[in-house]
């Protein structure tokens, strides 16, 4: 695993760092390594740093929330768990507006989901019921809690941060 989550100090969940980040943070006193990997990497000198999985900062920063989740082309296939929304394949995808952007559709959640390449070009300039398709999911915009909870999932990390009491 390359990534790390990182907690804040009142053990509320921040975002994740790569593993040599976190070995530096650590080295500096920022944050406290909660639970670690089965890996080790040796410095110059010969001395052992064991990887850290979970680490919890030092101080308490302050947070101010979004309101709402960042509409991205990332965040898409993150929310879709990268699987097109019509066929379930994990291939080649793209973006879809539901109502084509020619006919006035938005660049929203609710409008766009992630689709192969084959599927977009199936359903071309048409609403899925024209082109005879089906949405696997209905598209929605996810909360912050529930955004970071997909992604968590996506990392393989969930079941370290329900270990720790933190979802």
């Amino acid at each position: 695993m390359d990534r790390c989550i990182v907690l804040n100090g009142d053990y509320t969940f921040l975002n994740t760092v790569g593993w040599k980040r976190a070995v530096c943070l650590m080295i500096k006193g920022k944050i406290e390594a909660l639970k670690y990997t089965d890996k080790v990497v040796r410095n110059v000198d010969g001395s052992e740093i064991r990887i850290p999985l979970v680490v919890k900062l030092v101080k308490v920063i302050r947070m101010i929330y979004k309101n709402r989740v960042p509409f991205t082309k990332k965040n898409i296939f993150i929310r879709d768990a990268y699987m097109c929304q019509y066929c379930g394949t994990k291939q080649n995808l793209t973006i879809d507006h539901i109502v084509p952007a020619s006919r006035g559709g938005k660049n929203t959640f609710e409008n766009c989901v992630a689709a192969c390449k084959p599927c977009n070009n199936k359903k071309n300039n048409r609403t899925p019921s024209e082109a005879n398709m089906f949405l696997r999911r209905q598209p929605h915009a996810p909360t912050i809690s529930e955004f970071f909870r997909i992604k968590m999932e996506a990392l393989g990390m969930y079941a370290y941060l329900k270990e720790l009491g933190v979802y």
